[in-house]
């Protein structure tokens, strides 16, 4: 990640980095949570029969609580943060599937118009504070930066993944490898020729949505449509407490804390 200085200078600098380091809990918890985001979605919206609107309302109340009471801690909380991300995945489903199935906008037009407004975040973001550093987020200006990229991201992926299953018709499995492929391709462009590691991230954080949203089709929907068609509620149950084991050890242990890196203070 880039560790230039930014231009925030705003007392209200908290102590800690208020997000994880990237290591390889936090990208086996990303894709968990993207693949639950899909699948719970779907689950509230058809299963239990909410519907589409109020199951966007009721997540996006409850996202609302979480993100309160992330931007008030002080520090990254693993707990805090991951059901932040949890819920950002689902509301992030759930606006392209309004947009979709509501609004009828073409997964093209959608796809366009995401990737242009990530674009204007992490602009105004660097603008605002000269860096994009993960490492540098510990003001409520940089979180709000952050957070959003993050939803957009969510938003972007899931329509960017629907249009190529539109247009490719590649089927679960292979659109699954795929995702998988660019994936290695960005880190190889990272580790081998070099490509920012700001953009290496946040290309790799837009494909594991699309890549967690495979996986969770691949797994729950019936064989005639190309799936395994395992229970949807047993694939969620299994998938959280893989969520909540990794998320509890890494309380436990600090493994992904960056609160005494020096980059933290320095960025």
């Amino acid at each position: 990640m880039s560790h230039s200085v930014g231009r925030d200078n705003s007392p209200a600098v908290a102590l800690f980095s208020k997000v994880p380091e990237v290591t390889a809990f936090f990208w086996i918890i990303k894709v968990l949570a993207t693949t639950v985001g899909e699948t719970a979605a779907d689950y509230l919206n058809m299963n239990l029969g909410l519907g589409l609107q109020m199951t966007t309302l009721v997540t996006v109340a409850v996202l609302a609580v979480v993100m309160t009471v992330q931007f008030r801690s002080d520090r990254y909380l693993p707990v805090v943060y991951w059901a932040a991300v949890l819920l950002i995945s689902v509301t992030g489903t759930l606006i392209t599937d309004n947009l979709t199935d509501v609004l009828r906008v073409p997964l093209a037009v959608s796809t366009a118009v995401f990737a242009v407004a990530l674009v204007a975040v992490f602009t105004a973001w660097y603008r605002v504070e000269g860096t994009l550093s993960i490492h540098s987020i510990r003001t409520p200006r940089r979180e709000i930066f952050y957070w959003s990229a993050i939803l957009v991201t969510f938003a972007l992926g899931t329509a960017a993944g629907d249009l190529i299953a539109e247009k490719m018709n590649l089927g679960y499995t292979r659109s699954l490898i795929m995702f998988v492929v660019v994936i290695v391709v960005i880190a190889g462009a990272h580790l081998g020729v070099g490509l920012n590691a700001v953009s290496a991230f946040w290309a790799a954080y837009i494909v594991t949505r699309p890549l967690g949203a495979s996986m969770g089709d691949l797994l729950t929907q019936p064989g005639d449509k190309g799936g395994l068609g395992m229970n949807a509620t047993a694939v969620n149950l299994v998938f959280l407490a893989v969520i909540v084991v990794l998320v509890g050890y890494l309380t436990v242990s600090r493994a992904d804390r960056i609160e005494n890196d020096s980059r933290a203070l320095a960025s």
